[in-house]
């Protein structure tokens, strides 16, 4: 079989086809794109084959290379982390806009948020904490392969770090209601990382309790949420006793991320 006839039989979108063929067989993406005649040996086709199958199934591209690209950093994930979208960069990017020594994320999954600010920040004490054992292995193999030195640790939300103080709170926790329709399409992603309550906004409401007394003073507290969640978490923050409380969108014009300062 050759390049061009096993994208043609993959049944799959013809980039992601172009990609999971790329990763099966070694070549580059440019090289399955230059050179459609090429006969595949047997091994890669049958790694094509699984990869497509997989994917007409509906898993992931990210899960089936095992890898995914988050700000710069190529990253391990598995099906015990969330894959990391494009439009959480704002909330490393708005994080980068501030002036920070020492920040934490929360629910780090695979640690690309902390992992971003490390690498951006080299000076930067920075702690991620995660509920899930799995999902922190993920991070701490990634911070590994990275040589970013992030302080992981094992627990819920701010619980591992009291009586601590931050100039940078970060999080992308979960904020999918449970009755969200859009869950039936997220199957292989952890349910835990996705949904927080009837209204998807459990999660947040715990932190933005408890993050205030865990930040110094002209701290910031950022926080990646859903699409018409904007109000709801400014709402929160003021009534938290945040200050100069307001929503950035992202590339979509969708507000993404809210926060307030202490």
């Amino acid at each position: 079989m050759t390049v061009q006839e096993a994208l043609r039989a993959s049944g799959i979108d013809p980039r992601d086809a172009r990609i999971l063929l790329a990763a099966a067989t070694g070549f580059s993406e440019g090289s399955v794109l230059a050179f459609p005649e090429k006969v595949l040996a047997a091994e890669s086709e049958a790694r094509a084959a699984e990869f497509f199958a997989r994917r007409r199934r509906g898993e992931p591209v990210a899960y089936i290379l095992g890898r995914k690209e988050f700000y710069g950093l190529e990253l391990a994930v598995n099906p015990a982390v969330l894959i990391p979208r494009p439009e959480t960069e704002l909330l490393v990017e708005l994080a980068l806009q501030r002036a920070f020594a020492t920040a934490l994320d929360l629910g780090a999954g695979s640690g690309a948020i902390a992992l971003a600010l490390k690498n951006a920040r080299r000076q930067a004490r920075v702690v991620a904490v995660e509920a899930s054992a799995a999902a922190l292995a993920v991070a701490r193999r990634n911070a590994v392969k990275h040589a970013l030195d992030v302080d992981f640790r094992h627990g819920l939300w701010l619980e591992p770090v009291t009586g601590e103080r931050f100039d940078l709170i970060v999080s992308n926790p979960p904020y999918v209601a449970a009755s969200d329709p859009h869950l039936a399409e997220l199957v292989y992603e952890p349910r835990a990382a996705l949904v927080a309550g009837a209204d998807g906004l459990d999660a947040i409401r715990e932190i933005v309790r408890t993050a205030r007394a865990h930040l110094t003073a002209g701290g910031w507290l950022l926080l990646e949420h859903g699409f018409a969640q904007d109000r709801a978490v400014r709402e929160m923050l003021r009534a938290a006793g945040f200050d100069d409380v307001r929503s950035w969108p992202d590339l979509a014009g969708i507000p993404r991320v809210s926060g307030g300062k202490r």
